[in-house]
């Protein structure tokens, strides 16, 4: 009896140990996983940076901003609380900003030399680092939406122009009057510029005024419950630029990057020196190859790569932990974040 006792023990012995085998080869219960991301997950936005004092800024518009920000924010945050993508928040969300016209961006785009529109925007997913973005549109109402139909349903990364919107067209997209994109501030605005330049005042580079043109730039990163990242960024570009002139926000890896390994960027800023630094991939780069925080990377690349270059500007950030980077060397960004437990923070002033 004490024989066939001992056996038995020995038997349950082995299987216990070959289910523990199993379960170190196969790794942790997938339901194990998706409970503890649910409780993971967060949003963050921009509305562009640039000298933004309080002394400059109406009670009302500040209540503008301030609204439409946490308008924009709410939308993706919903998505990500109901179990969506990432993506479907960080285009939702921009789809807010882009139809207010109070951004440089979609509705509120700003006017270049010719007194058109041209507006850039691109998408990134962190989980399979495809890409999408267009630039130089025209008759694009929401550019967001056809960068994530170029990354989705095209075999490439970016279209440009006429041929962004031939695409537009035979994937079912409605081409809007140009003159939707009018609105009679930014029409002002774009007269004011060509006034000082031809009056030869001053300097398009020392005029405020018209360098905090570059700055209307919206975007959005955002993380989901099943660990995934993406962010997306959208503009009008400069006031007054000439020769279809394309900043940092449709090119991948400077205005634009997620990586599920890292974290998700979207840029606002100075956008040939985005451009040259690579912002967005550098921070992830960062994170990646010297093992710093997503705020210490951030800090470094915004606080002194890009001005050692003699550009300015800043990003918004979320890595695969849900921390936030709000990072700008201006002096304001509109700029707000959402976390899982759905507390808000919105900022505009650097404080």
């Amino acid at each position: 009896m004490a024989k066939i006792f001992s056996l038995l023990c020995v038997v349950l012995l082995f299987l216990s140990c070959e289910n523990d085998k199993k379960a170190a080869e196969n790794g942790p219960d997938p339901s194990e996983k998706s409970e503890e991301n649910a409780s993971t997950f967060g949003i963050v936005i921009h509305g562009g940076a640039g000298t933004i004092l309080k002394e400059n800024m109406s009670d009302s518009l500040e209540d503008a901003f301030k609204a439409k920000l946490e308008e924009a924010i709410r939308v993706g945050h919903d998505i990500l609380a109901r179990g969506g993508t990432a993506m479907e928040a960080v285009t939702k969300t921009i789809n807010v900003m882009e139809d207010s016209p109070l951004f440089n961006a979609g509705k509120g785009a700003v006017f270049t030399h010719e007194e058109t529109n041209e507006l850039d925007a691109s998408v990134m997913d962190g989980a399979t680092l495809n890409a999408g973005a267009v630039a130089g549109v025209t008759r694009i109402k929401n550019p967001i939406d056809l960068a994530l139909e170029v990354m989705n349903n095209s075999p490439h990364v970016m279209l440009s122009g006429k041929g962004a919107e031939v695409f537009a067209a035979e994937r079912g997209f409605e081409l809007v009057d140009p003159m939707y994109f009018y609105t009679e501030r930014r029409f002002q605005s774009l007269q004011n510029v060509k006034k000082r330049e031809s009056e030869n005042k001053i300097s398009v580079i020392e005029d405020p005024f018209i360098k905090n043109s570059k700055f209307g730039t919206v975007g959005c990163a955002a993380l989901d419950k099943n660990g995934n990242l993406a962010a997306g960024t959208s503009t009008g570009g400069m006031t007054n630029k000439r020769w279809n002139r394309i900043g940092d926000a449709p090119i991948i890896g400077a205005g634009t990057y997620a990586n599920n390994s890292t974290c998700a960027v979207s840029s606002t800023g100075w956008g040939e020196y985005f451009i040259r630094a690579m912002v967005a991939h550098d921070i992830s780069a960062m994170m990646e190859y010297k093992g710093v925080s997503l705020q210490e990377a951030a800090s470094e690349v915004i606080q002194k790569k890009v001005p050692e270059l003699g550009g300015d500007g800043g990003i918004v950030a979320i890595d695969k932990d849900g921390n936030v980077a709000m990072e700008f060397n201006t002096a304001g960004m509109y700029r707000a974040h959402m976390n899982a437990k759905g507390e808000l923070i919105i900022g505009i002033y650097k404080e």
